[in-house]
């Protein structure tokens, strides 16, 4: 018997400790996918979410943990401020 996969619900977003006054910012939610779920990855299918705090109901952007943690470190090392 095959079941299908629970949607990704949360309600457990945090919104960024720099954004405070700011008009650009993000909140996060780290969420657990059913194992079912196609986005199963080797991570134990953990995902952070990400969308704008502005747009609550628009897009979400999703992303392993360490991708999210490797491109949160870029940006602390001046990754941002080199582009372009």
């Amino acid at each position: 018997m095959s079941r299908t996969a629970e949607p990704i619900i949360t309600r457990d977003w945090r919104k960024s400790s720099f954004s405070e006054g700011a008009n650009g910012c993000v909140e996060l939610a780290l969420v657990r996918v059913p194992e079912e779920a196609a986005l199963w990855n080797e991570e134990g299918g953990e995902l952070c979410l990400v969308r704008d705090s502005k747009n609550t109901a628009g897009p979400v952007i999703a992303f392993r943990p360490s991708v999210w943690r490797a491109f949160v470190g870029g940006i602390k090392n001046g990754w941002a401020d080199r582009a372009g």
